[in-house]
């Protein structure tokens, strides 16, 4: 498990010669075994911030640090990310994209006992020999979540990853979501533009528009929530007046 702190984050394209900032003074805390949802308009800068913190982009100015144990910096974290789409690998079956993600471990044994465990935990057991062709697209992104939870990272990112699905897909893995975050106590970044996905899921909700973290709410709710409360409405509205008053 790993806390993230994230300070001063400044990310600055050019587009023909002139300077644009998609992220501006960007920090806040990604706690041990928390759930944070990242919530904005589309173009805010959300995906630009996940991309940073798994390395597979620059930062112009800050820094981005992981911390395993008090005091402790941690040089080489493992960190994962998980995309809208799924991504997998069409040449392999639904096993072999889950167990790809152990590909350097030796012991076949063990990657053989954790495949399997999350092919039962996601329901997946019975499709275990289909290709990605041959499965939903539900199934799909359940198998991307599982080849994460086999490399067994510190911390998952996770962008948009049920945005192109039916509602009722949707509905049904945020639900898995949530018991899987009970039981593994993963530290997780979800990023989403849908503000009842965000209050669904996560214990904060951190608030970006034009690359500024621009508001923090707390989701003080147990796990399950049901998105029809009363307290769910409050926090959503609470959140969707700001950007109608800013």
């Amino acid at each position: 498990m790993s806390r993230v702190e994230v300070s001063d984050l400044l990310k600055t394209y050019f587009l023909r010669g002139r300077p644009i900032d998609a992220l501006q003074e960007m920090t806040f805390v990604l706690e041990d075994s928390s759930f944070v949802a990242v919530v904005g308009k589309s173009g805010c800068g959300k995906t630009t911030l996940l991309r940073i913190i798994c390395g597979l982009e620059q930062m112009t100015r800050g820094s981005v640090r992981f911390i395993r144990h008090p005091g402790v910096e941690e040089n080489s974290p493992k960190v994962s990310i998980v995309f809208q789409e799924p991504r997998l690998m069409p040449w392999l079956t639904v096993e072999q994209n889950l167990a790809f993600s152990l590909v350097k471990e030796s012991d076949r044994i063990r990657v053989k006992d954790t495949v399997d465990s999350y092919l039962n935990l996601l329901g997946l057991k019975l499709f275990r020999d289909a290709y990605p062709s041959q499965i939903s697209g539900g199934m799909a992104q359940r198998v991307a979540l599982g080849r994460t939870l086999c490399f067994d990272p510190d911390v998952v990112l996770m962008d948009e990853p049920f945005g192109a699905l039916d509602a009722f897909t949707r509905r049904h893995l945020q639900r898995e979501l949530v018991n899987l975050f009970m039981s593994q106590r993963k530290t997780i970044l979800f990023v989403t533009h849908d503000v009842d996905e965000a209050i669904f899921l996560g214990q904060r909700v951190l608030v970006m528009d034009q690359g500024r973290l621009v508001k923090e709410v707390s989701v003080d709710l147990p796990y399950p929530r049901n998105p029809l409360s009363r307290e769910c409405y409050f926090l959503r509205e609470e959140i969707i007046s700001f950007f109608f008053a800013s």
